[in-house]
């Protein structure tokens, strides 16, 4: 196979490119990455003699298309997104710009080229959020009620993507999951955030409204359940991925200091984002029953490697809390 994996040197791409050389050795993968600030080639180090790497942006068409051309790409998976909540309250223009438009034009080079199928990696947050105490969860049917320019631009993406499906007949799968956490993680994300403050002796920035809830996929069962889709399923799908398992912001910042023997009174509690959920939860029995996926990292033990990943791994994140964009504790000003 010869795959293009876009925002191949983030977080979650660069863990499915190593993913999918693991398991299919023999393949052809192209990375491509436009390495924004949150785009790290140094996350594709130890496998960079395995990869074809490409510098990129998803909206130049005629580049992606020359890529694709090229290397005579069968599968695209398509990760490139601008991801930060927060940051899209401060910039929202650019997540249209890469989300919508980028994902478009993607779309576009992938059409002309004819490649034999698109998957499209989206979010959970598509569908807005539910109430603490809601008993449902969102399946692949619910309406997409996004309430933040990130939720909206990845929502323009999922419909941009099953229009050149409707309407062009382009083969396409789409994922939508629910927060992921694991290694790489750029370390303005809320697992990473708090673990390098920690670990650097800096307050953990804990939203007033403590009690909001996401639902946690491991990064490696996040990636299992994508090689799944582009294996075996439905053209034309969407699947959600989520573990079923909750944690507030709260319990999160309780595990992390506990992890590393650290008190609580390191948590400084900040004003709310504007526009915070307050909740995520998937329905992700489709993928279970159709495809047979399950997820294997227990959350608790997950969280705390993670935690021990980032202890141990101080010369990669480092040099890279300087570029986080959005100061957590500083909304009034941020917006005002």
């Amino acid at each position: 196979m010869r795959l293009l994996i876009t925002g191949a040197a983030g977080f979650i791409g660069a863990n499915f490119t190593r993913f999918w050389l693991s398991r299919h050795p023999g393949d052809h993968v192209v990375a491509l990455d436009m390495l924004t600030y949150a785009g790290n080639e140094a996350n594709l180090a130890d496998i960079a003699d395995r990869i074809a790497f490409v510098r990129a942006d998803i909206a130049n068409q005629p580049e992606v298309g020359a890529v694709l051309r090229e290397h005579a790409i069968e599968l695209v998976v398509n990760f490139a997104a601008e991801s930060h909540n927060s940051l899209a309250v401060v910039d929202p223009g650019r997540f249209f710009e890469t989300n919508v438009l980028g994902t478009q034009r993607l779309l576009e080079a992938c059409r002309q080229a004819g490649i034999a199928r698109f998957h499209h990696v989206s979010t959970c947050e598509v569908y807005g959020d539910l109430a603490l105490d809601d008993p449902g969860a969102f399946t692949e049917s619910s309406c997409y009620r996004p309430r933040t320019p990130y939720n909206a631009s990845k929502a323009g993406s999922d419909h941009a993507v099953r229009a050149y499906h409707e309407t062009f007949g382009l083969p396409v799968t789409i994922t939508n999951c629910s927060n992921n956490y694991g290694p790489y993680q750029f370390p303005e994300k809320v697992i990473p955030l708090f673990t390098t403050r920690a670990l650097t002796g800096r307050p953990l920035p804990v939203y007033a409204s403590s009690e909001c809830r996401r639902e946690w996929l491991h990064v490696d069962d996040h990636c299992r359940a994508i090689e799944l889709v582009l294996l075996a399923g439905r053209v034309g799908a969407t699947y959600n991925v989520g573990s079923g398992v909750e944690a507030s912001v709260a319990d999160l910042a309780g595990a992390i200091l506990g992890r590393l023997g650290l008190p609580s009174s390191m948590i400084e509690i900040v004003p709310d984002r504007p526009g915070h959920d307050r909740r995520y939860l998937l329905d992700s029995s489709l993928i279970r029953s159709e495809l047979g996926w399950v997820p294997e990292v227990e959350f608790s033990a997950g969280l705390a490697a993670t935690v021990d990943w980032y202890a141990g791994h101080r010369e990669w994140w480092e040099p890279l809390v300087g570029q986080a964009v959005v100061d957590e504790a500083g909304w009034d000003q941020a917006v005002g």
